[in-house]
């Protein structure tokens, strides 16, 4: 009777110690992948830094610029007429006073001569009247009509000529002349723009500044101007400040003239305008791309040295009387492999900027000497996390920042 209930017993007793034993081996799976990922190093992130140190700093007001030339027209004609002769080509440099357009002036060529032929006879006729006056056979108003008609004629005559010269289009001045907006044979009306003449030796920009700047700048201050093709920079100097700000917009404008001896400024061209400060001493600043703006403010991430947690077995070992140590393991030199890649600890610092030059950001408060700043790669961390130093390429090292390699 009692052997009859042992193996259902016996196969109970299995199934409670299995089932038990599935129970304690999630509970326990469980435990040691939360102990895992609880212990579990992060790798550290590799970033690019810079170590703040106060420095030499020049300023700049940034403004955007308009290139003009210093002289510069579209010419027109003054009067009606037909285009007989255009004695020029594009882009060629002209002398002042060169011709550039002749209109057809046969007819006020033919007017000239009719008119100095009758100016003879009138002078004639004038001194005819005045010797008989002299004479007593003539009267006195004789020669008053007889030197009003000579008068008049002359008069005529410089009329004529003033319009036949106005047919003649000359070069105001020594420049550059663009493409010809006319054809030979056209006739055109008085204003009709014949082509441009630009003076290419020398050029002016036209910028704005905001009203806070203006005690910031004077006349024959240095500039320097860049354009949006290329990396090249001219040097110049402002010429006109407008005594009136705009009560618009707060901006004063700017004239500057800039030297254009390569010819490579053009008029309409966009430029980018710097004014030079005064050098500031013990400034400290930053490449603008280590500030990171957020809700709450500016901040920085600065790199701490990540304190070094002690392996207790390892604390043993240390502790243990130097005869135990193995005279062969005494023996082998370091492994070099064995050495570990420096780490340091992300902190979150916010600070202060102030005034902005080119890829610099002054920063006022917050920062200090030593520092060691991240410059790139912030959008992939978190304060309190790992990281290592990579400079192979880091903004702060470029020309155009003006801060020294770290």
């Amino acid at each position: 009777m009692i052997k009859r209930y042992i193996l259902p017993v016996i196969i109970l007793l299995l199934v409670v110690v299995l089932a038990g034993g599935l129970v304690w081996f999630n509970y326990f799976r469980e435990g040691m992948i939360k102990q895992f990922f609880a212990t579990m190093q992060q790798p550290a992130s590799p970033v690019s830094t810079y170590t703040v140190e106060p420095g030499v700093w020049t300023p700049n007001i940034e403004a955007i610029g308009s290139v003009s030339a210093i002289q510069g027209v579209n010419l027109a004609v003054e009067v009606a007429g037909i285009v007989k002769e255009i004695p020029f080509t594009a882009n060629q440099i002209v002398e002042q006073g060169a011709a550039l357009l002749q209109l057809d002036d046969a007819i006020e060529k033919a007017d000239i001569v009719a008119a100095k032929a009758q100016d003879v006879l009138n002078d004639q006729t004038l001194v005819r009247a005045r010797t008989l006056n002299t004479r007593g056979v003539g009267a006195e108003s004789n020669v008053d009509t007889a030197q009003a008609a000579s008068l008049a004629k002359k008069a005529e005559i410089a009329k004529l000529q003033a319009v036949m010269e106005q047919k003649l289009l000359k070069a105001p001045f020594k420049g550059t002349v663009g493409i010809p907006q006319i054809e030979q044979g056209q006739y055109l009306s008085p204003g009709t723009v014949v082509v441009s003449l630009q003076d290419l030796s020398t050029m002016r920009v036209d910028f704005t500044v905001n009203e806070q700047n203006l005690n910031q700048i004077h006349i024959d201050q240095q500039i320097t101007i860049s354009l949006a093709d290329t990396n090249e920079t001219y040097a110049g100097q402002i010429t006109a400040i407008e005594p009136r700000i705009d009560p618009a917009t707060r901006l004063v404008s700017v004239r500057a003239k800039v030297e254009n001896a390569d010819g490579k400024l053009r008029p309409g061209q966009f430029a980018q305008v710097r004014v030079t400060l005064p050098k500031e001493d013990n400034v400290y600043t930053l490449p603008q791309t280590a500030l990171v703006s957020s809700l709450y403010g500016d901040y920085i991430f600065v790199l701490r040295p990540e304190e070094k947690k002690e392996d207790p077995a390892k604390a043993a070992d240390a502790a243990k009387p130097a005869d135990t140590a193995k005279p062969a393991d005494a023996a082998k030199p370091a492994d070099p492999a064995a050495k570990k890649e420096e780490r340091f600890v992300l902190a979150q610092v916010f600070v202060t900027p102030g005034r902005r030059s080119g890829l610099l950001v002054e920063i006022t408060k917050g920062i200090k000497k030593g520092d060691v700043v991240v410059t790139a790669g912030q959008n992939r961390l978190n304060a309190g996390g790992a990281v290592t130093i990579a400079n192979a390429v880091n903004p702060a090292n470029t020309t155009d920042a003006g801060l020294p390699t770290k």
